[in-house]
C-alpha cells in the first residue's frame, strides 16, 4: 500500500465537524461571502487569504436546496456559491477492478472516500457544459479539476466500454456521462 494513500485514509473522519444539521437557528440572514468556482473564497469583495479561516468557515457550511449557509447554533447567514464549495485537487487509488478505492482531497483538505455515500456525480450542468463532481458531506459537492478527472481515466475499468466505469469501495461510478 502505497505511503500517500495510507496518509489520506488515515485523515477520514479525523476531523470531527459541528452537527450543523441539527442546528436550527431562528436568526437569519446573510453575509457578503462568495465562494467561486475555482474554490476561493471570498468577502466582501476581498479574497480570503489566509487558507485556514476558509477552512474553519468551511466546517459549519450547509447547504439546503440551491442555497448555501454558514450555520451557528445561533444564525444562520446565506452566502454565494458560484457552482459548489469545494474542488477535488488530488487523489490517490489503492487496489484494482471492484477492490479499488479511490480517496480524494479538496481543495480545503476534506478527505473522502470515494464510496456509496460520497458518489461520483458526472453529467451536463447547463452552466457549465460537461462536469465531475464528488458528495463531501452535508448536500456539499467538490467540482473534480481537470487534471483529476483526467489522471481518473487510468482507473477505468475497460477504455473500450460504454459506459465507462471505475470502481471504488465495491461501488461502481459511471465516469463518461449520464448512464
Amino acid at each position: 500500500m502505497s505511503s500517500a494513500f495510507q496518509d489520506l485514509v488515515k485523515q477520514i473522519n479525523k476531523t470531527k465537524l459541528p452537527p450543523v444539521d441539527t442546528w436550527h437557528p431562528e436568526r437569519q440572514g446573510e453575509i457578503d461571502i462568495r465562494i467561486r468556482r475555482d474554490g476561493v473564497w471570498f468577502h466582501e469583495g476581498s479574497e480570503i487569504r489566509r487558507k485556514s479561516i476558509a477552512k474553519v468557515l468551511s466546517t459549519v457550511l450547509k447547504r439546503e436546496f440551491d442555497e448555501h449557509y454558514l450555520v451557528t447554533p445561533g444564525e444562520k447567514l446565506r452566502i454565494e456559491v458560484d457552482d459548489v464549495a469545494f474542488t477535488a485537487v488530488d487523489f490517490e487509488a489503492m487496489g484494482s477492478g471492484r477492490d479499488q478505492q479511490i480517496v480524494f482531497k479538496t481543495n480545503l483538505d476534506d478527505v473522502v472516500l470515494l464510496d456509496a455515500d460520497h458518489r461520483l456525480l458526472v453529467g451536463h450542468n447547463l452552466k457549465y457544459g460537461f462536469t465531475p463532481y464528488l458528495h463531501v458531506r452535508n448536500g456539499l459537492h467538490a467540482r473534480l479539476l481537470n487534471d483529476v478527472f483526467y489522471r481518473l481515466a487510468d482507473y477505468v475499468e475497460c477504455a473500450e466500454a460504454d459506459p465507462l466505469v471505475i470502481w471504488s469501495a465495491g461501488e461502481r461510478f459511471v465516469v463518461s456521462g449520464v448512464e
